[in-house]
């Protein structure tokens, strides 16, 4: 199954707003396609998230993206540069945060990122931006009370939020992260999500995220893209594929102590009808679409249905 007009979300960008720009990706090994005539867009200060199942051809995807793989066929644009022929000036305009990120425990937050911070600077000048200054990373990470503490002392979620301070050392105009709370606790998910918001803001930057979370993947992302078997199966918002998957919302009320459950094609015009017929009678309302992990679910056994 691909949902009808899934490309149009991401293929009408403006040009000049194109941070990543893929045109039918192919990744061949051997005799099989991992990647099959992918195309997907991702504009200037947009969270983008790639999803799906172990196998869909996101690592592929991301490590075509990052130049460390070549592709078989297809075209790719990031930053305006072809990854698989770019240099170090176009490095240095990008971010990655890999799940795990092994250094010497021994080094103290703020010596780290200021050393890390002088291999930019060589390259600050023309369209690249120059280096955070360390007391500001430091603010925009939330490691400002931690910035003399020895790496290896910092719990799960500062050390988290150390992995993205070196990957945004050099004011990337483009971020991967790659899993990115991983055995993160609910409140330190909360303080990362707030810190991937504040980066978009601040700084304008566009991020490509991949998660098996679904829940962090739609509070995070403008935008979903979903791969299965190597092909883009749907592009578009939460909302957008929620929409599109079903085009029903369940509207929940209750009436003179009676509960009352209705499908609406239009959940908005459905409740104005409602209260103008019974106005206060109607008490806890509830309006429920379907979940990401609701739409996901359903487009991923939907296109495994139509593979075979």
């Amino acid at each position: 199954m691909t949902l009808t007009g899934e490309l149009d979300a991401g293929l009408d960008v403006p040009a000049d707003e194109r941070v990543i720009d893929v045109r039918d990706l192919c990744m061949r090994y051997g005799a099989k396609d991992v990647l099959a005539g992918v195309s997907f867009t991702a504009r200037r200060g947009e969270v983008l998230a790639l999803l799906g199942p172990n196998g869909a051809g996101k690592t592929t995807t991301i490590e075509i993206l990052e130049g460390f793989r070549m592709r078989s066929a297809g075209e790719v644009r990031v930053l305006g540069v072809d990854p698989a022929s770019a240099g170090e000036h176009w490095r240095a305009r990008v971010g990655v945060v890999l799940q795990s990120w092994r250094d010497h425990g021994k080094w103290r937050v703020r010596e780290l990122l200021k050393h890390l911070g002088t291999y930019y600077a060589p390259y600050s000048t023309g369209e690249i931006r120059r280096p955070w200054p360390v007391d500001d990373l430091l603010d925009v990470v939330g490691l400002t009370a931690h910035a003399g503490q020895r790496v290896m002392r910092l719990s799960g979620g500062q050390r988290r939020r150390l992995d993205v301070a070196i990957g945004i050392v050099g004011r990337p105009e483009l971020l991967f992260l790659d899993e990115p709370t991983t055995g993160f606790d609910p409140a330190a998910r909360r303080e990362f999500h707030d810190l991937v918001h504040r980066l978009t803001d601040v700084d304008d930057t566009t991020i490509l995220l991949t998660t098996h979370d679904l829940d962090e993947a739609e509070k995070l992302s403008d935008r979903i893209v979903i791969l299965n078997d190597g092909r883009i199966i749907a592009d578009g918002s939460a909302d957008q594929l929620s929409r599109q998957v079903t085009g029903l919302t369940e509207v929940r009320w209750t009436r003179d102590g009676q509960r009352f459950i209705h499908a609406a094609e239009d959940a908005t015009a459905f409740v104005r009808q409602l209260f103008l017929q019974y106005g206060e009678d109607i008490a806890d309302l509830e309006v429920r679409r379907n979940s990401l992990e609701d739409t996901y679910m359903k487009l991923v056994l939907d296109a495994e249905g139509g593979a075979r």
